[in-house]
């Protein structure tokens, strides 16, 4: 993994006697993806407004490539872009004018910079209509080019996908996942939405009632040498089962008439397969039995309460 861009280091919040965030510890590197997930009112928008200096630290430290947000917050905030709940523009002026006049906060950014971005987020043919005509969508991809407008190493967005639609959700989503890839910017989002999270994230954090309950790898672990669930589709599986019991290699538990369910290194299911097509069994399907984020979400926080 490479050099933090951000490090939260027991980061927490009291309102009075009540602990919104509770002593929050993680790492976010260059160029990944990472979600906070948890149901509402878990912390999530707290600490993304601790983390940009729009609230104050009861305690810990949030660093952005070394500096401190609490005591160097210029030399820190200039590495940030964000989005904290929804983007606010002048629905009178054009998505051009907007980002100029953002511009013009920022000393160095040229007019280049600026179709630069536009080009970046898709909106080189609308750029220059007036923003009260833009879809959500479209607005929030204007409010994603003004937080790039001064090339940042980290993207903030709260709950980026409100409000979007399967069509917007999804432009959205493969949009900073390609950012993300291409210009190595870190994207740090939260949302409620486990499924949407699951398909835009590397690494969530999970936060329930302001504590960190565990970080998940969404993508790029491997599965070499590491156990996984398989489920074998199977003429027999009655018989199968009584098979591999004969077998020192193998254990297998049927979970239907047809289908078996069994622990397997990743080399040992080409073995098996070759085994149960020599012993007079027909395997018709093979798939890697995977829980979803949903899944391990309710598994670890035991609620159902997700949104």
């Amino acid at each position: 993994m490479s050099e933090p861009i951000v490090q939260l280091k027991n980061v927490t919040k009291r309102i009075g006697s009540k602990t919104i965030v509770d002593h929050l510890t993680f790492d976010i590197p260059k160029g990944e993806v990472f979600g906070f997930l948890g149901p509402n009112g878990a912390g999530k928008t707290t600490t993304i407004r601790m983390m940009v200096g729009l609230m104050s630290i009861t305690e810990g430290e949030v660093l952005i490539h070394g500096h401190s947000i609490r005591t160097e917050f210029e030399k820190a905030i200039r590495h940030v872009g964000a989005i904290v709940e929804n983007p606010e523009m002048y629905k009178f002026l054009t998505g051009y004018q907007n980002l100029i006049h953002y511009a013009r906060m920022i000393p160095g950014i040229t007019k280049h910079r600026i179709e630069e971005v536009v080009e970046l987020v898709g909106l080189k043919k609308r750029i220059h209509e007036k923003v009260k005509t833009y879809s959500l969508g479209m607005r929030q991809r204007l409010g994603v080019a003004q937080a790039l407008l001064h090339k940042p190493s980290l993207l903030i967005l709260d709950e980026p996908t409100n409000g979007l639609d399967p069509a917007g959700i999804r432009e959205l989503r493969d949009y900073l996942r390609g950012l993300a890839k291409s210009e190595g910017i870190s994207v740090c989002v939260s949302s409620h939405l486990l499924s949407e999270m699951e398909l835009m994230c590397d690494r969530v954090a999970i936060i329930q009632q302001g504590k960190l309950i565990d970080v998940r790898q969404i993508r790029g672990e491997s599965t070499e040498n590491k156990e996984l669930q398989v489920i074998f589709e199977i003429d027999q599986a009655a018989s199968f089962v009584e098979k591999l019991a004969q077998t020192d290699k193998w254990k297998g538990t049927q979970v239907s008439d047809t289908q078996v369910e069994l622990s397997l290194e990743k080399e040992q299911i080409p073995d098996l397969n070759r085994w149960a097509v020599e012993n007079g069994f027909k395997v018709y399907g093979i798939r890697v039995a995977t829980k979803s984020l949903e899944d391990q979400f309710l598994e670890i926080t035991g609620s159902d309460q997700i949104a």
